[in-house]
């Protein structure tokens, strides 16, 4: 089959598209004929080695940590998956990812994929609207009534951050740039604060109770939003190498969101995919063995939006 994969760590240029052995499925795990996954900004700190301590990786390695596809064989001991079955799931960091044409995945992992969208579009929803739900659920306990701020609402994350918020009946106050303003109103924000042109602190006027943190800001930038919480409020933030500060004196907890795989919450979101309540972005779709392309624009920053990767199969 054909994969993705680097063998050092390094610049986009580590990736080769190979010819590799297809994976045969042990005690516990499906094989998956990949339908698509997707590039996550996580993909290339792990290409480049930063990540070597929270998620080791045995080289050589195939990125790729969304799945979407269709059941090609079952292991030992699995249960309520067959071969055919469409499923969709959030890999395993450690593991091989679903850069090739077929990965192997713990059965455990997996939901039944979306009916209503294609079905290479999946790979687009597992790591980061498990990432969104986490944090404004799990993390943040957001319930109607509350104000949340979600600070790079123009991303992956963000825009089902903003979704999910919203018919969750929270106020949203969003931050985006000139690009993504009006597909982050879209989703739903009820407030949009241009970031390249405002300060988001004098901007924001009404205490709020929970901020997400999805931009890789400074430090002092990030210590500043949470003087925008209410007492008791919560700050989550993703960007794990940059602890998120609080306010023991008011009561405003810091958390530090890393994502993990849940297929309970998955097939929610799924639900709320199928049910029309939850819309999956796509910005664009690419070969597999352009994946390469796809992480040097990521390195360069110039990538915008959620790509999503087709192997020769699909």
């Amino acid at each position: 089959m054909k994969a993705v994969r680097f063998h050092e760590y390094g610049d986009p240029d580590v990736l080769w598209y190979e010819n590799v052995e297809v994976p045969v499925p042990g005690a516990g795990q499906v094989r998956v004929r990949v339908a698509a996954t997707s590039f996550n900004p996580v993909d290339g700190n792990i290409r480049a080695g930063r990540m070597q301590g929270p998620i080791p990786v045995a080289l050589p390695h195939t990125p790729g940590l969304d799945v979407a596809g269709e059941v090609d064989a079952v292991g030992a001991d699995v249960t309520g998956f067959a071969v055919g079955d469409r499923v969709v799931g959030f890999l395993p960091m450690t593991g091989a990812g679903a850069a090739a044409e077929y990965v192997l995945a713990p059965a455990e992992v997996l939901a039944a994929a979306p009916t209503s969208i294609p079905p290479a579009d999946a790979a687009a929803l597992p790591l980061v609207g498990l990432t969104a739900w986490q944090a404004l659920f799990d993390h943040a306990g957001l319930t109607a009534g509350q104000r949340v701020l979600v600070n790079g609402a123009g991303g992956a994350v963000g825009g089902y951050a903003v979704q999910l918020a919203k018919r969750a009946g929270a106020h949203v106050v969003a931050t985006a740039g000139p690009r993504s303003r009006e597909a982050v109103r879209a989703a739903g924000a009820d407030e949009v604060v241009d970031h390249t042109t405002a300060d988001v602190t004098a901007a924001v006027t009404e205490p709020v109770d929970v901020v997400l943190n999805l931009a890789p800001v400074e430090p002092a930038a990030l210590a500043a939003l949470v003087t925008l919480i209410r007492p008791g409020g919560v700050l989550v933030n993703t960007t794990v190498w940059m602890p998120a500060p609080s306010d023991e004196e008011r009561g405003v907890r810091g958390i530090d969101l890393f994502v993990r795989s849940d297929a309970e919450q998955l097939s929610r979101l799924v639900a709320l995919v199928d049910r029309g309540e939850l819309r999956v972005g796509v910005a664009r779709r690419v070969p597999l063995a352009e994946l390469p392309a796809v992480h040097v624009e990521a390195t360069a920053g110039t990538l915008s939006g959620k790509v999503v990767v087709l192997p020769p199969t699909a």
